[in-house]
């Protein structure tokens, strides 16, 4: 029998995350162009200068119904013809509201991205707000927010900010609003909010594809470029203060078979220089199923399905007076809450005693730098990494950079930095579950003032 030889691999051939081209249309509008030979879906990501800060006084949530709302009718199109247009193109829009602003996406195939841009201009220039559009959508929020309260991670994703931010902060308070808040919105309030936050001279259009053959410069001319609006300066973004007092809050929820866990506290955000240490040593501690928290309460001791450490931006300012939120998140069985806790303080102790060891280090960086060419496959990656970068107030070469520094980074530097962003005395604990079974064991740890909240 003759056999073909075995496929051999070939040479690792070097890769970088790619750098963006940038320019300004004559409206003001900031575009980054990014052109990536065999992605025939192009990717397409609005920056929108409209932070959740900005909402009125007791409107909360009217930047996610305005985000919502925007692909719900323009001028030319009410809201079942422009979905329509869009399934015509084979593109998808969506978009969201969030601390920094709202973000609008488009994917499209290549050869349909003239026509798609048409209809993400229309979307932005003249949005229709119609009434019964508006109505639906409050509605609608409306219906998920029982649910939202009902999720142990998102209750606990709730509790947390309100814990940690000053009352006053909109940090404090939901994303997409409270049902008092929300019930409040209508089409006056979020055209008001349209017409005070929205314009070309302050948004960023970030095109992420195979743009060969595609006319980019005329096909923005003809779409984003015919959009107008004011040159109004960028509202200034206040610091972030935050409260990170060791203490635990149980969200009560009586006959709860598990505790969800949320562990936080505010930190450096990617403007610091400490922010590549960080990540390295938050994934050697929480980031994996090899990393040391899940070792011990998964692997040893059998709590969890997964405990996870993290850090992620809530928001950033042109001097990088940013921060972000570091935190842990996981769930175990009721009965064990308070001894999974324990061994939880004692591998941050552990940590902050003996260190990193080299091999966890290498491997960290081995997961992190070496999967990144395929984690940026895909046009949409590119373009939310770079989107995310214009968000934050960063240059466009800083994920290129951030993984270079991640190479460099060394054991001791990420240990420093690991310890110092989680702290064994200055976190804020936030566990749902049932108060009369964990509250006695959590309080015997010593980790802190132990208050029971309302689950509702």
């Amino acid at each position: 029998m003759d056999l073909h030889p075995q496929p051999r691999g070939g040479s690792p051939r070097p890769w970088a995350f790619p750098a963006p081209e940038r320019g300004t249309l004559p409206n003001g509008l900031t575009v980054l162009r990014c052109h990536r030979p065999g992605q025939q879906v192009v990717a397409v990501e609005v920056n929108l200068l409209a932070p959740l800060e900005a909402e009125p006084e007791g409107l909360d949530g009217v930047a996610t119904i305005m985000a919502r709302a925007l692909s719900e009718g323009t001028d030319k199109h009410d809201a079942e013809e422009f979905a329509y247009e869009l399934e015509r193109c084979g593109a998808t829009l969506d978009a969201h509201a969030d601390h920094p602003g709202v973000r609008v996406s488009l994917e499209v195939p290549a050869s349909r991205l003239p026509k798609a841009l048409g209809l993400l201009a229309d979307a932005l220039r003249a949005p229709a707000f119609p009434d019964g559009e508006v109505e639906r959508l409050v509605n609608n929020r409306l219906d998920e927010i029982p649910h939202e309260l009902a999720n142990p991670a998102r209750r606990a994703a709730k509790e947390l900010s309100h814990q940690l931010f000053p009352a006053a902060s909109r940090m404090s308070r939901p994303r997409q609003g409270t049902e008092e808040s929300v019930a409040r919105i209508d089409a006056a309030s979020v055209r008001a909010f349209y017409e005070a936050h929205v314009r070309p001279a302050t948004a960023t259009a970030v095109v992420v594809g195979d743009l060969e053959g595609v006319d980019l410069d005329e096909a923005l001319a003809d779409s984003l470029g015919t959009w107008t609006g004011s040159t109004a300066e960028p509202r200034p973004v206040p610091p972030v203060t935050a409260d990170d007092t060791g203490r635990v809050i149980i969200v009560d929820r009586p006959g709860a078979v598990q505790t969800q866990l949320l562990i936080g506290r505010i930190g450096a955000d990617k403007h610091d220089r400490v922010w590549p240490a960080q990540v390295l040593g938050t994934y050697c501690l929480g980031g994996t199923l090899t990393s040391r928290l899940d070792r011990v309460l998964r692997e040893e001791k059998g709590y969890t399905y997964g405990v996870r450490a993290f850090g992620q931006v809530l928001r950033s300012a042109p001097e990088g007076t940013g921060a972000a939120m570091l935190a842990i998140s996981g769930s175990v069985a009721t009965e064990v809450t308070g001894p999974a806790l324990e061994d939880l303080w004692q591998v941050l102790r552990t940590l902050a005693a003996e260190g990193l060891t080299d091999e966890e280090r290498d491997v960290a960086v081995q997961n992190l730098v070496g999967v990144a060419p395929l984690r940026y496959e895909t046009a949409a990656a590119v373009a939310g990494t770079l989107a995310d970068q214009v968000e934050q107030y960063l240059p466009d070469d800083f994920q290129a950079r951030m993984y270079a520094r991640l190479a460099e980074t060394g054991t001791v530097e990420a240990t420093a930095a690991v310890v110092n962003a989680f702290p064994a005395d200055r976190l804020v604990t936030v566990l749902v579950g049932d108060a009369s079974q964990i509250a006695e064991p959590v309080r015997a740890l010593g980790i802190g003032e132990v208050s029971v909240v309302s689950g509702t």
